[in-house]
């Protein structure tokens, strides 16, 4: 057996398995404590933002913010501002506060605002107020007079805030980068709110040593990645990879060998561990130990088969031998021809035919099916053979036969078996026989040149079923041109893979297929029939067939014709009888007479013996020549009629008083020597006779 290579090895499926999920432990990790870390910076910084901003609140005068903002919102102011700014003067808005007194104070509060940005470390601090979303600056130390009442941008978070809402710290990117920025109200002595103190504090050095850090956890996390994978490889090559590779190897190599295998192919491995790999090593030790001995039995049931095999090749040998398979069986007759064939459902059959000859006369036939298969039946079936041809050959009919043929088999049959049989002893030169019919399939007869059709009577039980049975027989008669069919349940009851019986109507279309075929041939037709029927199911019991084409003692002094029964033909058949009767010298009267007579009768049975339908007649010419005498048979399977039992007409009436009918055949009568009619086998057999 050749074992497939694998693609992937397990190390490596378990390698990529463990970097991947210290990879997502890694990144985990890294994103958490880099979360972790810029949450803690941003909260410290933001609280050291929102202190400072209330730090510069606290010391800023409430007061004077409140009248400054006043005076900057004033209309005097707002149009001294756009002049100032249109002209590009600033001393015009310096000039205005000082005439005003307010410049010095608005000095010395840029100067506090400056002390405590640059103590506080911030960027910006302003005095800004914030109404209705709208902002603009009071005082920015950092910026000209232009900016005092400028509007300012408003972010987003803050487009909501009321006058007097506190304001959370925010950390956000503007155009001077990372700020953070912190609001904090100022109230006037009153307690008014005025305005808020706005603290902007750098933040990208902050940001910058954040992504420091996350580059150094990322760093951290590769070292840890590589000295985990390392420490996890290195384990499972040790636990894990190698043990079972070890046992991959052993395990391909014990089931890739083409060498007998023995117990020195049971792996032995360094395997000690008591986890489920050494558990699956001892396994694996155990069905190889199992496997090594299924092998042994399996070579000594190999052995035993291929002896059992033979002998059964043997006894199917001698099983066929002992049925007739020489064809012709005897080539010095040429009164029958006979063809029988078995195909066994087994190596061995129940069923079995044989036909031979009694004395010169009589020849034996014989179709039986034992019940069972295999070599049970085998076994029964030589002994019912052999019992009926000995007794058969020691004279006797059918029936006597059977009944000490069962007797025989009753004694000792523990087994329970049975035998159905159909034995028939037909005698050659007449073609009458006795058969009988013990529980056996019915047979199929032909009748000259008609169609199979089945003969149908009462059955009497198998044999070696009861003690003391009293088999019934019945006669029969095969005339020239005749054909026997006999055959076991294995033809009709042949199923195929939907479970359909082959069935008596199937049998006799396949008979009727090619109804004047040699027996051979006819077999031939009938097992190609079945098999084309049965397909690719299996056969489940033996196929078995017989077929006897009777064609009589050589007759010189005969001649025969056979035509449709139509008047149409009377024609045909006067001069069939003309050219006999003229070779045979017969005198014209006779030959008026045997004319009148014949066509009386042809007439009567194309008139009447098949109405509605149409059949055939057989006209069969036979004479002798001491003395010189001439025999007509009319045969024909129409309705059955005897024309001699009708009452002769009385012919000393007048034409007109007489009944109507009988005159032909009366007339027939008075000119032919003799007349018989008898109904045989389903057939109208009607024979006159004239001495020339």
């Amino acid at each position: 057996m050749k074992i497939k290579k694998r693609h992937y090895s397990l190390s490596v499926k378990l390698n990529a398995l463990v970097i991947a999920i210290i990879l997502a432990l890694s990144g985990g990790l890294t994103a958490i404590a880099y979360r972790v870390n810029s949450v803690r910076v941003d909260q410290y910084f933001k609280a050291a933002t929102a202190s400072a901003a209330g730090t510069v609140a606290a010391f800023v005068d409430g007061d004077w913010l409140g009248d400054f903002l006043d005076m900057i919102k004033s209309d005097e102011y707002r149009e001294l501002r756009a002049r100032a700014i249109e002209a590009g003067d600033e001393e015009m808005i310096a000039d205005y506060l000082k005439e005003e007194g307010w410049y010095d104070a608005y000095t010395d509060m840029c100067a506090t605002l400056s002390l405590y940005r640059d103590r506080l470390g911030a960027i910006y601090v302003y005095t800004v107020t914030l109404e209705e979303g709208n902002g603009f600056t009071i005082i920015d130390p950092d910026e000209n007079l232009f900016y005092i009442a400028t509007s300012i941008p408003v972010p987003p978070e803050f487009a909501n805030i009321r006058m007097g809402q506190r304001i959370e710290p925010t950390l956000s990117v503007t155009e001077f980068g990372w700020l953070c920025s912190a609001y904090e109200n100022v109230f006037n002595s009153r307690g008014e709110l005025v305005c808020q103190v706005g603290v902007d504090i750098d933040m990208n050095e902050v940001m910058a040593e954040r992504h420091l850090f996350l580059l150094n956890m990322i760093g951290f996390a590769a070292v840890l990645l590589l000295l985990a994978v390392a420490a996890c490889m290195g384990l499972m090559r040790c636990m894990a990879t190698k043990p079972l590779t070890m046992l991959s190897d052993a395990a391909v190599g014990f089931a890739d060998s083409d060498r007998l295998l023995s117990k020195d192919d049971i792996i032995s491995l360094p395997i000690r561990s008591r986890d489920e790999i050494g558990e699956l090593y001892q396994v694996i030790r155990a069905m190889q130990q199992r496997i090594l001995e299924y092998l042994d039995n399996l070579t000594r049931v190999t052995s035993e088969k291929e002896r059992i095999s033979a002998e059964l090749n043997i006894a199917t040998r001698i099983q066929a031998d002992m049925l007739p398979r020489i064809f012709p069986p005897f080539p010095g007759r040429s009164e029958f021809d006979i063809y029988a064939s078995m195909t066994p459902a087994k190596e061995v059959g129940g069923d079995f035919y044989d036909f031979f000859l009694i004395d010169d006369d009589h020849l034996g036939l014989v179709m039986a099916d034992v019940s069972g298969k295999g070599v049970p039946a085998a076994l029964f079936m030589v002994i019912a053979k052999t019992l009926i041809k000995n007794r058969a050959q020691m004279g006797g009919g059918p029936a006597e036969i059977l009944r000490y043929v069962n007797a025989q088999l009753c004694e000792g049959n523990e087994a329970e078996l049975f035998v159905t049989v159909w034995l028939a002893i037909l005698e050659i030169s007449t073609g009458k026989g006795l058969a009988a019919n013990a529980g056996h399939e019915h047979p199929v007869i032909r009748r000259g040149d008609a169609r199979y059709e089945l003969v149908v009577y009462q059955h009497s039980p198998p044999v070696a079923t009861l003690e003391d049975i009293r088999f019934r027989e019945h006669s029969f008669k095969l005339l020239p041109g005749d054909t026997l069919f006999v055959y076991t349940d294995g033809v009709t009851e042949a199923t195929n893979a939907n479970d359909e019986l082959f069935g008596t109507e199937r049998l006799l279309t396949a008979l009727n297929r090619d109804p004047a075929a040699e027996p051979r041939e006819q077999l031939a037709v009938v097992k190609r029939e079945i098999d084309d029927f049965v397909g690719d199911a299996p056969q489940f019991d033996d196929i078995t067939m017989m077929c006897l084409h009777y064609t009589g003692p050589e007759r010189k002094n005969m001649k025969e014709l056979t035509i449709e029964a139509e008047i149409e033909n009377l024609d045909k058949v006067i001069g069939f009888v003309d050219e006999q009767l003229e070779a045979l010298e017969c005198p014209m009267k006779a030959q008026m007479q045997i004319d009148v007579a014949v066509e009386e009768i042809f007439v009567n049975i194309a008139s009447y013996a098949y109405v509605p339908g149409k059949g055939s007649a057989t006209v069969c010419m036979e004479w002798e020549d001491d003395p010189k005498t001439v025999s007509i048979t009319f045969i024909d399977r129409g309705v059955p009629y005897d024309p001699l039992k009708k009452e002769d007409p009385d012919v000393s009436l007048p034409a007109a008083e007489r009944a109507i009918g009988g005159l032909g055949i009366f007339m027939v009568k008075k000119s032919m020597d003799e007349m018989t009619y008898e109904y045989r086998d389903g057939q109208n057999v009607l024979c006159i006779r004239k001495r020339l």
